[in-house]
């Protein structure tokens, strides 16, 4: 009797560790929501700035604008049927990699540049925007060469978590970084004398610029041509495969063309169209 109950007893501990290893194998290979389980949530969550104009910015009503956001709402219509079926989630440039490892978002929409250092980190789609850094700084004081910044008292300033960040940190770590979170505070301790300068991505320098007399891009381009593209998860193949097939589609319809047209071209300008668009996930 009492070995009888030993072997119903071992069988019950077998079963329930069986249980146990398939529910962790369930858990495992639902790590990522499926494109499928996507349409029956009728909803996506895209990361993107809050504070970054033209790109990725909220706007007086509450409502979220910019060349990013114009994109991401085409993504979630010809993903679930419907624009407004996107959840912004707002991010800054720091907490990208973050909210992506830790599924607060889908994918990351807030002017990613692509790195080898984050695709360690994330995956990256095609890229649908090129640039390079720039410096802006004060027309009474205008830094025309990288050299200057590294004369006693001067201060770059930059947003944490950026490329510029990490460019100067590398190449150039006898210049004093002045580091914040936000883009609205990187701005304000320009304006206020705080650094000599900002360095960032040229194309938010330019628009910056554009709309604050006083300040102009006096370096326009230096350390190269970067690319910026949507991210997901590390390892979210199928939404990235989506991703990239949707770039391609989009690309023959010229819509990215379009996006620059209803959000940047006030900005910049037709000229720059050509030099700033990828179009179908294809750099020329």
């Amino acid at each position: 009797m009492k070995k009888s109950l030993r072997v119903v007893t071992l069988i019950m501990a077998v079963s329930l560790l069986l249980v146990g290893l398939t529910a962790c194998g369930a858990g495992s290979s639902s790590k990522f929501t499926s494109i499928e389980q996507f349409k029956k949530n009728g909803k996506i969550k895209i990361g993107v700035f809050a504070d970054k104009p033209p790109f990725g910015y909220v706007d007086s009503e509450g409502k979220n604008q910019g060349f990013d956001v114009y994109i991401a709402k085409r993504f979630a219509k010809d993903l679930l049927g419907d624009e407004s079926k996107v959840e912004f989630v707002l991010v800054d440039a720091a907490s990208r990699v973050a909210y992506l490892e830790s599924n607060k978002v889908d994918i990351i929409m807030a002017n990613f540049t692509v790195t080898d250092d984050r695709k360690e980190k994330v995956d990256f789609a095609n890229p649908y925007m090129k640039l390079s850094f720039g410096i802006v700084s004060p027309d009474s004081a205008s830094i025309t060469s990288i050299d200057q910044l590294k004369e006693k008292g001067q201060k770059l300033i930059v947003a944490k978590g950026t490329t510029a960040e990490t460019y100067f940190t590398k190449e150039y770590p006898d210049i004093e970084l002045l580091k914040f979170d936000q883009y609205t505070e990187i701005f304000a301790a320009l304006k206020d004398g705080r650094g000599a300068a900002i360095a960032n991505d040229n194309t938010e320098l330019i628009a910056w610029a554009k709309s604050n007399p006083g300040f102009t891009v006096s370096i326009p381009a230096f350390g190269g041509q970067d690319t910026i593209a949507p991210a997901v998860a590390k390892g979210n193949k199928e939404l990235l495969d989506w991703l990239n097939t949707e770039l391609d589609t989009l690309g023959k319809e010229q819509f990215i063309h379009q996006a620059y047209k209803e959000t940047l071209n006030e900005v910049y300008g037709e000229g720059y169209t050509d030099e700033l668009v990828v179009e179908g996930g294809k750099v020329e």
